[in-house]
């Protein structure tokens, strides 16, 4: 089993900016660092990563198998009201393969 975590760094500019244009300002901070409490336990078990990136909070992606799921972020919109987009992997190239290299690039 492989896990790897991409989780943003919650003293990073883009994450204040990210909180400035939701207008929740440290709310995306916290949320982030208790992301990285939560997750902390399973960095212990073998096959699991993690890293902290420092771009632009474009979307959320979460992948398991052949199934994705994408939060992109809306301009002025909390994440929590975004819509959430369902893709599965049925080619090599498109739209998933498109997020899959986002990924690989942070």
């Amino acid at each position: 089993m492989t896990v790897r975590l991409r989780l943003a760094d919650p003293n990073s500019p883009q994450v204040a900016d990210r909180g400035g244009k939701e207008g929740i300002g440290a709310a995306v901070a916290a949320r982030v660092h208790n992301a990285i409490a939560l997750f902390r336990p399973l960095l212990d078990t073998e096959g699991v990563q993690a890293r902290q990136h420092k771009t632009i909070l474009y979307n959320s992606i979460f992948r398991a198998d052949d199934e994705t799921l994408i939060n992109p972020q809306v301009h002025g919109i909390a994440a929590a009201y975004a819509p959430v987009l369902q893709l599965r992997q049925v080619e090599e190239a498109g739209m998933l393969a498109t997020y899959i290299d986002s990924f690989e690039r942070v």
